[in-house]
């Protein structure tokens, strides 16, 4: 399933600094019945975000308009826990195209490339920072340029650089998911089956 290219991302973000949130309270596993990537969002931290009525908690911050964007500003070790592709599709359908931490559970990550959401590791120091800026002001930027590999607080100009798979890299821009890739290179893929011997 395609998903929107992801090129240079500016905007406001939303701040959870809770370390090792794992997929569990990202998505709880009463909503994992479904098998495609959409209506995950409604129940993206459905415990932390709801009472058992159903009523919004309001010291929640996905419940406080003070924060808005497309960029989740996690704490460290965010994604941990179980494997379940589900936590990923939450945040994307949530909103978000990014989650920015300095620590990634790994199977969480990958996860989060396969459909286009950028994890963005960061240094504890520069997470910190991030942190701070929001309190300051919840409307500061932060710019994320896939193509160079940084991301920027741009109202002071201070820059990381992050990592990220090349191959993974190419796809975001495309917009492409692991078949998209393989159907965009078919006549590639043909063209080498002909040429074989058997």
């Amino acid at each position: 399933m395609a998903y929107d290219k992801f090129n240079i991302l500016t905007s406001s973000a939303v701040p959870l600094p809770i370390e090792n949130v794992d997929t569990d309270q990202i998505i709880p596993a009463r909503f994992l019945k479904a098998t495609e990537r959409v209506g995950f969002g409604d129940n993206l931290f459905r415990d932390w975000r709801y009472n058992g009525d159903g009523t919004p908690k309001a010291d929640f911050v996905l419940n406080d308009t003070t924060y808005s964007g497309k960029i989740l500003v996690g704490g460290k070790n965010f994604g941990s826990g179980s494997s379940r592709e589900h936590a990923a599709w939450a945040v994307y359908d949530y909103g978000f195209r990014a989650v920015v931490s300095s620590f990634f559970a790994d199977i969480f990550k990958g996860n989060c490339l396969n459909i286009g959401v950028l994890p963005v590791q960061v240094s504890p120091e520069f997470a910190d920072t991030i942190f701070k800026a929001i309190e300051a002001d919840p409307k500061t930027e932060l710019e994320i340029n896939l193509p160079e590999q940084t991301i920027t607080l741009k109202a002071t100009g201070q820059k990381e650089s992050f990592d990220i798979n090349g191959y993974k890299k190419n796809n975001m821009l495309n917009g492409f998911d692991d078949i998209d890739y393989l159907q965009n290179i078919k006549e590639e893929i043909v063209g080498f089956a002909d040429k074989l011997p058997y």
